[in-house]
């Protein structure tokens, strides 16, 4: 949530500090260069008052899910010491974003969400303590757990917990508030409720979230056999979310996080369009990937996109589902050799690997109503962003540097080949990935089936245009 908010504030006008443990990760951000990066702990008094010192309004997004069953007590911890900085400090502000706590019996996650919003709140300085249910966006666990059993399980027998309502919320409505809450008038200090203006089960939201991705209805049958460390155990079996996390996340699931109430539009009124609902929410943190643009996967270069969009920072697991297949290799060849067969690859010229194996996934292609290699190339030698190749697209070219194709023969997926060449000592480093989106479990399985094939068709087709480059270069001479 930090890495999204800290370009909200920045366009809003304000200054910007980041506490971070570890600077260097933020290194490639965009925004780095336009804001104080403070390197510390926040566990330490000392780090955490001079990250505060000068500070008018600050913002807690931290929590210590997944560091164990005595996460509670750190992030109590971690909230005092942070509470008694902001009072030393003099700081005018503080912004909490933490979950809607209304039960009273809650999950040991949702506690500590609680805990520490009362903490805060009793610090001495105005606190706006933000309760959110599930927020929809690449990097939010409770949407990447969602993301992830949908696509992956188009039948699935789940504890009751899924006929619990939520109520939940856009990452880009979020953000609003929270930018919005660094103005709020100084006698401001409680709670306030935040969510979008669907109530739904997690049952709907599958099943809202299976329409919004493409995929068919799913089946899903509730059974009350499964406690919360069975359930922990599926998810973690199923998503790449740690179990460590899932835990607790999944012992929440049996409270109903519902407003009740929606007070903050008395500081920060609704945008004229409306807060954004959940079909709506879905659709935008897919849509970079449904457009075929995924280079933030792999690249801050980008960004910023949709506050939805996945982020370089966010957890290896949150994003959804990206296969890469990466080779390079290192040769004598000129760069300006090895680009000429990049750009010459396909139609006549061919692709450089197993040509049977490419004929065979062709007429495969075409039996299933696809355009297999029947389309060839325009010309032999020079390729244009948009045309075709065999059966990509042209869809990136960096004279001398990047050729990106994006497949467009059957599958169950989204797929990509990026084809790069740098100079390297004298000579040249080509790189190569192959990059495939699943959709749904047939995109999983489609990937495993012809990962044996990879080493054979990949691999070698990193030698072959390396070596075709360099024998260029020969007949040159």
């Amino acid at each position: 949530m930090g890495g999204r908010l800290v370009p909200e504030l920045l366009a809003a006008g304000f200054d910007v500090r980041v506490l971070a443990r570890h600077p260097e990760r933020l290194r490639d951000l965009p925004w780095h260069d336009s804001v104080e990066v403070c390197q510390g702990d926040a566990f330490s008094s000392e780090d955490v008052a001079r990250a505060l010192d000068g500070i008018e309004v600050a913002y807690y997004l931290m929590h210590s899910i997944g560091a164990g069953d005595d996460f509670g007590d750190a992030e109590q911890r971690m909230a005092t010491v942070f509470a008694q900085a902001a009072r030393t400090a003099g700081v005018k502000r503080i912004v909490y974003l933490g979950g809607i706590a209304h039960d009273t019996k809650l999950s040991a996650h949702l506690k500590s969400r609680a805990a520490v919003g009362e903490i805060l709140l009793a610090s001495g300085v105005p606190t706006a303590s933000l309760g959110a249910a599930t927020i929809i966006g690449s990097g939010s666990l409770s949407f990447e757990m969602l993301r992830y059993l949908t696509e992956r399980l188009p039948a699935m027998v789940t504890p009751l917990w899924v006929r619990t309502r939520v109520q939940p919320i856009a990452i880009r409505d979020v953000l609003r508030y929270l930018v919005g809450c660094a103005t709020m008038p100084s006698e401001v200090n409680r709670w306030f409720d935040i969510g979008g203006p669907d109530v739904l089960s997690y049952q709907q939201m599958m099943q809202g979230y299976a329409a919004a991705a493409g995929l068919r209805r799913r089946i899903i049958l509730p059974i009350n056999v499964l406690s919360p460390g069975l359930s922990s155990r599926w998810v973690g079996l199923v998503t790449p979310v740690p179990a460590a996390i899932a835990r607790p996340l999944v012992d929440s699931l049996k409270n109903e996080v519902v407003c009740h109430e929606h007070d903050i539009a008395q500081y920060v009124p609704d945008p004229p369009e409306g807060l954004l609902g959940f079909q709506d929410s879905v659709r935008l943190a897919l849509q970079r990937v449904r457009e075929a643009s995924v280079t933030t996967r792999w690249s801050s270069a980008s960004y910023p996109g949709a506050p939805s969009d996945p982020l370089p920072t966010d957890p290896e697991w949150a994003g959804g589902s990206l296969y890469t297949d990466e080779r390079e290799l290192v040769t004598d060849a000129d760069p300006v050799d090895v680009w000429n067969i990049i750009e010459g690859i396909g139609g006549e010229n061919g692709w450089y690997s197993f040509p049977l194996a490419w004929e065979v996934r062709g007429l495969i292609d075409i039996a299933v109503g696809g355009v297999g290699l029947r389309r060839g190339r325009r010309d032999p030698t020079e390729l244009l962003v948009g045309e075709a190749v065999d059966f990509w697209r042209v869809e990136e070219r960096i004279p001398g540097q990047l050729l990106r194709l994006r497949a467009e023969m059957r599958m169950p997926g989204l797929a990509w080949l990026e084809l790069e060449v740098t100079p390297h000592e004298g000579g040249s480093k080509y790189r190569q990935r192959a990059i495939f989106h699943p959709h749904g479990l047939a995109g999983h399985s489609y990937w495993y089936s012809v990962l044996p094939f990879h080493g054979i068709v990949f691999g070698s087709m990193v030698r072959n245009i390396t070596g075709a480059a360099q024998r260029k270069a020969i007949t040159s001479s």
